[in-house]
């Protein structure tokens, strides 16, 4: 089973396993990783905005159009921002690293 690796808000890393078909989001709550995920995982809001690391960015698919309205919802953009809902892990994805934001924007209770 593929592992990933979680960088939180103060730099901390953990390791994870990463079961294949579940995404980020998903594997983040099973962890007890501090990302919300308020809208479940339906892309309707940006509190699993996540940094991918550089290395990785490119390795995976591109976000689609609508992840890119959502993810301009964000606190601290950056040009390797993804949404943990819309990550599926594969085989390929093996020690994949993310940053946690410092903070997210939670559309639902603002």
């Amino acid at each position: 089973m593929p592992n990933m690796i979680f960088i939180d808000r103060d730099g901390n890393e953990k390791t994870v396993e990463a079961p294949v078909g579940h995404t980020i989001l998903e594997i983040a709550h099973a962890n007890d990783i501090d990302i919300e995920g308020a809208c479940e995982g339906c892309m309707a809001c940006s509190t699993c905005h996540i940094v991918v690391d550089a290395d990785w960015y490119k390795k995976l698919p591109p976000p689609s159009e609508d992840e890119e309205d959502m993810l301009d919802l964000a606190f601290g953009l950056t040009r390797t921002s993804r949404l943990g809902c819309q990550i599926t892990i594969t085989e390929e994805h093996d020690g994949l690293r993310v940053k946690l934001p410092g903070e997210t924007r939670n559309m639902l209770m603002d």
